[in-house]
């Protein structure tokens, strides 16, 4: 690092569980964040902030103006913008010294299992059950660190799979992909704005621990958030040794893909 990374990362450094060789670790990783809405916005601007090196944002929608309630990487002026490119913008504006590559796409099976490949942590932040199947899988296939989280109304849901801890679950140990849910949608249902904040914040933090080489609670166990109430519920998990995607069974054996 230069003096002026020893500046700008100055708070960081001051933390004993971080430090320069913490930091260090941050600036040389690469993240994916796949979603560029309510829980990609603030956790892309603080990893950004944060000085994690390389950044990859995922996401094929484009800013509207019902997004901006909540979606604070974005702005009125960038109505129409791809939201890749308007997070990508935020993120550069914050710090212009790391490398964001925006990816104006579908994140299908093929491009997750590539992005997978080439990342330290994959973030989740997306709002569909099918994607975070699919997430889920190429970060299992591929042996990377996965956080994910989901929010709608009041409510929400966050939890990581440490890949480097063998009994961390996976999504689907916890959501069976034989059986996915009825999808509620925040254009239809709602959603309280400040909590994809919360959320997305923790994302962020929970990623930079697993850079970092820090552990956490919620490598075993999925947290429950009730905005109403502003209560915290940790649930713990375990791993299914019959799990569809990290167990002895497997989405194919079963003929699911």
């Amino acid at each position: 690092m230069d003096d002026s990374q020893l500046l700008r990362y100055s708070r960081h450094i001051l933390l004993p569980e971080i430090d320069v060789d913490g930091q260090q670790k941050l600036l040389d990783a690469h993240v994916v964040i796949i979603g560029a809405g309510g829980l990609g916005s603030p956790a892309a601007l603080y990893l950004a902030s944060a000085g994690v090196g390389r950044i990859t944002l995922v996401d094929h929608d484009t800013v509207d103006l019902t997004n901006l309630q909540r979606q604070i990487a974005h702005t009125e002026q960038r109505v129409g913008m791809e939201k890749t490119l308007s997070v990508r913008q935020a993120m550069q504006q914050v710090n212009s010294t790391i490398e964001v590559r925006a990816l104006h796409q579908r994140a299908d099976a093929a491009l997750l299992n590539a992005l997978a490949a080439d990342a330290d942590v994959v973030l989740d932040c997306t709002d569909n059950f099918a994607t975070r199947q699919l997430v889920n899988q190429a970060c299992v296939a591929q042996g990377t660190h996965l956080v994910w989280g989901a929010a709608i109304r009041f409510q929400a849901q966050m939890g990581v799979r440490a890949a480097h801890d063998a009994v961390s679950p996976c999504y689907a140990c916890t959501f069976d992909p034989a059986h996915p849910p009825e999808e509620e949608r925040c254009a239809t249902m709602g959603v309280f704005a400040p909590i994809v904040g919360i959320v997305g914040c923790i994302e962020a933090a929970e990623a930079l621990k697993l850079l970092l080489g820090i552990d956490s609670e919620l490598h075993r166990s999925m947290l429950l958030l009730d905005a109403l109430r502003m209560s915290f519920m940790p649930i713990g998990l375990q791993r299914r040794p019959h799990c569809l995607v990290c167990g002895t069974a497997s989405l194919h054996d079963v003929g699911i893909v």
